[in-house]
């Protein structure tokens, strides 16, 4: 990693202090818990789907069968990706709030129109036997702090096809094509070791027209990071990796924050602000390539045209610059989401979850 500034992974601005600071200050000595507050009042209030908690809040209220509801357009009071909520037990909402230190804010103005009642996708993600996927277990960790419910998606399932019956959306960790099809070749990342055959992962031919199917009937599949190249592959998306194959001299970004802007009216985007910094780690970045349906792509996050980098080491910015970094796009009836940057990465980019989670929230 070029960098590790938490701060610009967690969408934070940090200052520096070019002198000592003064003041009265004491030492706080245990944790400071944080708890969300609820007016007892209100018969409907609305969360600020610009906080990753809040999507933690719906998840729970979904647990208990609350309804949800999203607004779609901003106003005066309200922005795209807040979260309504509506009839609910007082109980209930105070608890959610102690948990996850949301405010349940009043809302006594009319929403109007452009609202949707929020539906929590079913989720399976792909996890492989061979040599361990440590994105795909990192992945995890974040759903289960978020209270995200989700299966395991193993080869087997994938092979026999069938999808939709049990699944809304699939997710792909960042891994190599190679792993994803279980063919061991010499440019794998690192030498693998010989597992006994029940163990070598891999969906195969089989598998890839079962993802097709799922996809052309209405399902979404996520692709993280190098798994994009699968998808593009695969699936003879209109799409192309920018930087591949360009020589190291020419262009080189091992683990650094980049600029970018985000389309916010699109829903993937919900909560994000204009501008923000992604982790882009020896990453895809991607061109849509010209055709008659490039309607069908569209973008959600782009590289700025000049000045991207904000901490660590870029050569070649220009390879990137007003690249797209998060496309989604449309196949059959349902769509396939390429996010090339690090919107998870071990659980630390906390700035870029939402891009994540308005996919399995919609």
């Amino acid at each position: 990693m070029a960098t590790h500034n938490m701060n610009e992974f967690m969408g934070v601005r940090v200052d520096p202090a070019d002198e000592p600071v003064g003041g009265h200050f004491r030492i706080v000595d245990q944790a400071v818990t944080i708890t969300g507050k609820l007016n007892p009042g209100g018969s409907r209030y609305f969360l600020d789907g610009r906080l990753n908690d809040s999507f933690k809040a719906v998840n729970l209220l979904l647990d208990k069968g609350v309804s949800v509801s999203r607004i779609d357009q901003s106003g005066s009071k309200l922005r795209a990706g807040d979260f309504i909520v509506k009839t609910a037990k007082i109980s209930e909402l105070q608890d959610i709030a102690e948990k996850t230190g949301v405010d349940f804010i009043d809302l006594k103005a009319e929403t109007g129109d452009g609202s949707h009642e929020v539906r929590r996708s079913r989720l399976g993600m792909y996890q492989r036997y061979w040599g361990g996927n440590m994105d795909e277990g990192w992945t995890r960790f974040l759903l289960e702090q978020f209270a995200f419910p989700y299966t395991s998606l193993k080869d087997a399932e994938i092979k026999q096809g069938n999808l939709n019956v049990k699944y809304d959306v699939i997710l792909l960790p960042d891994d190599s094509t190679a792993m994803i099809m279980g063919e061991r070749r010499e440019t794998s990342r690192r030498p693998l070791p010989e597992y006994p055959p029940e163990y070598r992962s891999g969906i195969g031919d089989s598998g890839v027209e079962s993802l097709k199917g799922f996809i052309e009937n209405g399902g979404t599949l996520v692709a993280l990071g190098e798994a994009s190249l699968f998808a593009i592959e695969k699936f003879g998306l209109k799409v192309r990796n920018v930087v591949e194959n360009i020589d190291s001299k020419e262009f080189f970004c091992p683990g650094s924050t980049l600029k970018v802007t985000f389309d916010n009216t699109h829903p993937m985007a919900y909560g994000m602000p204009p501008e923000g910094l992604v982790l882009f780690w020896n990453s895809p970045a991607f061109s849509i390539i010209p055709s008659q349906h490039n309607e069908d792509c569209e973008t959600v996050a782009r590289y700025l045209n000049k000045d991207l980098l904000r901490s660590g080491w870029l050569i070649g910015e220009e390879h990137l610059a007003g690249r797209a970094a998060m496309v989604s796009a449309r196949y059959g009836k349902g769509r396939v989401v390429l996010i090339g940057f690090r919107t998870q990465l071990r659980s630390q980019t906390h700035g870029t979850f939402k891009l994540l989670f308005n996919t399995l929230i919609q």
